[in-house]
């Protein structure tokens, strides 16, 4: 039980961490994607989504893991 802890604790850390990375060029703009349905579970598939939306990528974020796209504004 102690182990299932430790390694949950390190996971929700590293998943935090990520969350807070912005590049330092400028400020970076996100909207929810329009074309990706349903639980987003992989940066690699919403990305390429977003990026067919005209957006430079995208991340799956929050509890509910939707598609997020970004661009530098």
């Amino acid at each position: 039980m102690k182990s299932f802890f430790g390694i949950f604790l390190l996971l929700l850390i590293l998943f935090a961490s990520q969350e807070m990375m912005v590049p330092a060029e400028g400020r970076v703009c996100q909207s929810q994607s329009h074309h990706f349905h349903g639980a987003c579970f992989s940066h690699h598939n919403c990305a390429f989504v977003c990026r067919n939306e005209g957006f430079s990528g995208g991340k799956c974020r929050g509890a509910r893991r939707r598609c997020f796209c970004s661009k530098l504004c």
